[in-house]
């Protein structure tokens, strides 16, 4: 019996979060075999991660077009394009019915180790484009397999490697060692056992984006209700004009309003700000930590460390394949200018497509959050368009891959939360995106997205 040609071999799409599952949709679409590979139990398991989270992002914008296509027989209807989804609704009402409809096409517990050009490792030229792709997995019960692929579509995101507390990208020295006092992610006070661990105690915020405002107001009105409570909110920088965002004038109101509320906590003394520390190392003083700057600033001790920093691309298991990065992004090299949170916010991102997101080895992408690599300001509506024109690409349309079938809204569409005291109160918002808030916001609920980013 022949061994498959390229054109016959599936391809291999990591991660079945919101993007990677629209990659499948879109490759059946273009009648093109998918095989998604998802590391954890379920679809969307990042999501599932901050399923208490509100998007700043309306159902109208979360939402693939190839995949409602796909879902639409099942007698699927799209929840009200206007209303806000949490994470959970996000999962549970499309991101599990549209794994459901792609049936095994998904496969779950399947961690992908390794990426390869079949039989060339990554300094071999001979034949290279001709050959296949090979991807190592292991299975959860410890087994392993081998799967060879046409092309690969990345989509593992980036939500499992949180950047550390060391200002300099590393972890800070004692930073390992003290892991059990140390969080990477907002915390969900509604759950009894989170709320416990940081109630009548003295926390540290490490962070200075949408993130840390979000803790930042969960402990202050938690200090409200629990003596004892206190927020010291760490920033690298000193304090000026852009540190609360926009405030009333943001583009992004929910955005302005988490600034205003980490402004005020600081002011009703619910938070205190230390400036200008770069954190270098932990210490322990009895059960507490103690954080020293690289200036040797000591800060009193503390109960609790939230470190929000930002997220960055697990690049490990593809150090076999030939990837073109930015040097400071990790993000795709003709992709990372058009990205530079120092340039551009979510809705300055123009949409782009294959050739942005094209590497020197032909048949391999990044997608998604993970394309964006350390920079934060990815969009479920740009990965959407991603993958469509990938998919265009490989299955041999050049001109619907070049094509740009993506407006966005000219105010930008951000990832993050929506903040809403009333989350129907978000239906009747003008403007749509996220950059549309309702009458009523309250800061305080709900946690910045830190994967789906949408």
């Amino acid at each position: 019996m022949n061994a498959p040609t390229n054109g016959q071999l599936p391809v291999v799409v990591i991660g079945a979060g919101p993007v990677g599952l629209a990659a499948a949709a879109h490759l059946l679409e273009r009648g093109l075999e998918p095989l998604v590979l998802e590391a954890g139990p379920a679809a969307g398991t990042a999501v599932r991660a901050w399923a208490h989270v509100r998007l700043f992002s309306p159902w109208a914008e979360v939402t693939d077009p190839a995949a409602e296509k796909l879902l639409a027989p099942t007698g699927w209807v799209r929840p009200d394009g206007a209303s806000y989804p949490t994470g959970g609704d996000w999962a549970e009402r499309y991101l599990q019915p549209l794994a459901d409809v792609l049936g095994e096409t998904v496969r779950y517990g399947v961690a992908v180790t390794g990426v390869a050009r079949a039989g060339r490792d990554r300094i071999v030229d001979a034949d290279r484009d001709a050959q296949p792709f090979t991807v190592h997995v292991q299975l959860a019960d410890g087994r392993e397999e081998r799967l060879t692929a046409r092309a690969v579509i990345d989509a593992s995101g980036t939500w499992t490697i949180p950047s550390p507390m060391g200002a300099n990208g590393l972890p800070a020295l004692g930073e390992k060692t003290a892991a059990a006092r140390i969080s990477y992610r907002v915390p969900d006070l509604t759950d009894p056992a989170v709320r416990a661990r940081y109630a009548g105690k003295r926390t540290a915020v490490i962070g200075s984006g949408a993130s840390a405002f979000t803790a930042l107001a969960y402990l202050a009105d938690l200090a409200k209700e629990e003596d004892g409570t206190h927020a010291v909110w760490i920033l690298r920088r000193g304090i000026g004009d852009n540190t609360f965002g926009g405030g009333e004038a943001d583009q992004l109101p929910a955005r302005g309003a988490l600034g205003l509320r980490a402004k005020a906590a600081v002011e009703a003394g619910q938070a205190s700000a230390v400036t200008g520390f770069r954190t270098q190392a932990v210490e322990r003083d009895g059960a507490q930590l103690v954080l020293v700057a690289e200036d040797g600033r000591r800060l009193d001790p503390l109960d609790e460390v939230i470190v929000l920093t930002g997220l960055r691309p697990d690049l490990s298991f593809l150090s076999e394949v030939r990837l073109g990065l930015d040097e400071r992004l990790q993000a795709p090299t003709a992709l990372a200018p058009l990205i530079d949170p120092n340039v551009h916010s979510c809705g300055t991102v123009y949409p782009h497509g294959v050739n942005e997101l094209a590497h020197p080895e032909q048949g391999f992408y990044l997608v998604g959050m993970k394309s964006y690599g350390r920079a934060p300001t990815f969009l479920a509506m740009t990965g959407y368009e991603q993958v469509r024109s990938i998919t265009a690409a490989l299955a041999g349309d050049r001109e619907a891959a070049e094509r740009v079938e993506l407006t966005l809204p000219e105010t930008g569409v951000c990832g993050g939360a929506g903040l809403y005291d009333d989350p129907d109160a978000a239906q009747s918002s003008e403007g749509g995106g996220c950059c549309a808030a309702p009458a009523t916001l309250q800061i305080g609920i709900g946690a910045p997205a830190a994967s789906g980013g949408c």
